[in-house]
């Protein structure tokens, strides 16, 4: 699919696609609940060769201007490289950094960058490019999400703005007049990946650049030390980047809380309309033989449905957030319960738009390091730099303290009936969805 095709995928187009038709994600049907599948071959596919570090400080060279510094500020200067890389030295590869003896990589992975961690014992089984330096794209969304339930009430209501419609990117319908809890505003975020949703939530952070502040040390505390945010949502900016390391890191500190886990993992939910937009009457009256515009009319509540396939495709699925810019490429972070053990898969700077989707490609990666368990390049370190505890049973996971107030959405999957919500969708406002 084109990137002006993913730029302007509509609600309405994602449910099409979550009802089986074609959309920006789609894929094969979804698998039938059972076993784990066996290996399966992909197609041969292109990547950039990355074993001489090309993106050691730097992500690849933006095909657009996202990232030129607004007038009078420098462009950010790149974050240093660690010296030894955190979470050991053969994680300083660039290239495969896979365990002595290991098979051949599945074809078909067409990642710059990617990585397989065993959370459960906080190992990486397998990685390409583990460090090197990428845009996230809406995957950031993961660590935008913390902050906010770390910082506030789920249950506060916030006021939709003109600012927060007018983002690029606005798939969750964000608008002015209505009304959301934070929670609603993480579901817009993390199943629509709204980038309404996104400024919405930061307004309640105290503004965008204290949003960033409070993402970026996060993120360095979770020892994410190639990760830069330049904007709460994803999209691309100065000095924007992460890597399939932090990105892993930054879905491990997630999955501790079980807020999170609940949203993200959510089919559907129902998300709030709102009153008429005020317009401007037009100067002049219409032409002879034209009508006026008509009135804006309120928007009532309409359903959002999670993009995220892995809940659908693969059994014991957890969570994950997928990601889409031009500079960007695709991106996916996603966890995985198999075999007693969890495991973190991370795709940045992924090449294919049609077929050979995240989901073919996450099947093929998450086999391959299911085949290597026990086997280990590298730990994911914990908060303090040194290599992590294993990860315990469920119900001893951390989770942040704070309320947990139920959104009003009703949490349904959507199936054959799912065409019949198109015309709630396209009643309300078509929203542009270019940062994914």
């Amino acid at each position: 699919m084109s990137a002006m095709i993913a730029r302007t995928l509509t609600s309405a187009g994602r449910v099409l696609a979550t009802a089986g038709l074609l959309g920006a994600l789609a894929g094969p049907a979804a698998a039938t609940p059972g076993p784990a599948p066996s290996p399966t071959p992909g197609p041969a596919a292109k990547t950039l060769v990355t074993d001489a570090c090309p993106h050691k400080q730097v992500p690849p060279p933006a095909v657009d201007e996202s990232e030129v510094p607004k007038p009078g500020q420098p462009s950010p200067t790149p974050l240093a490289v660690p010296d030894p890389p955190v979470g050991g030295g053969k994680l300083g590869g660039c290239g495969l950094v896979v365990p002595d003896g290991a098979p051949p990589v599945p074809p078909g992975i067409d990642s710059a960058g990617w990585l397989i961690a065993d959370v459960t014992d906080g190992t990486v089984v397998a990685a390409k490019d583990p460090h090197g330096r990428y845009r996230p794209a809406s995957t950031i969304k993961v660590l935008l999400a913390q902050v906010a339930l770390r910082d506030l009430d789920l249950t506060t209501v916030v006021e939709g703005t003109a600012e927060d419609a007018a983002q690029e990117g606005n798939g969750a319908g964000v608008n002015v007049g209505g009304r959301y809890t934070v929670e609603q505003l993480l579901e817009g975020l993390l199943l629509a990946s709204g980038n309404d949703a996104a400024h919405a939530l930061a307004r309640q952070l105290g503004g965008v650049d204290a949003t960033l502040r409070k993402m970026n040390a996060l993120a360095a505390s979770l020892g994410a030390k190639d990760t830069r945010t330049a904007s709460p949502s994803g999209l691309d900016g100065p000095g924007m980047s992460s890597s399939p390391y932090d990105m892993a890191l930054l879905l491990r500190a997630a999955l501790r809380d079980d807020r999170f886990v609940r949203i993200a993992a959510t089919p559907q939910v129902t998300f709030p309309g709102h009153p008429p937009v005020p317009t401007t009457a037009p100067s002049t009256p219409p032409p002879p033989g034209q009508s006026p515009p008509p009135a804006p009319t309120s928007v009532a509540p309409y359903p959002i449905v999670n993009e995220n396939r892995l809940l659908t495709d693969f059994p014991g699925a957890v969570a994950g957030k997928n990601g889409y810019t031009d500079d960007a490429k695709k991106t996916f972070v996603g966890a995985v319960d198999r075999d007693g053990h969890r495991y973190v898969i991370v795709q940045m700077f992924g090449l294919s738009q049609t077929g050979n989707t995240y989901w073919d490609q996450y099947r093929r990666l998450l086999d391959y390091g299911v085949a290597l368990r026990g086997k280990s390049v590298g730990t994911l370190v914990a908060a303090d730099g040194s290599a992590d505890r294993p990860e315990r049973a469920q119900e001893d996971l951390v989770v942040e303290s704070g309320p947990s107030g139920m959104g009003n959405g009703t949490r349904l999957l959507i199936g054959l009936g799912g065409l019949g919500l198109i015309a709630v969708l396209v009643g309300a406002a078509m929203r542009t969805n270019r940062g994914r």
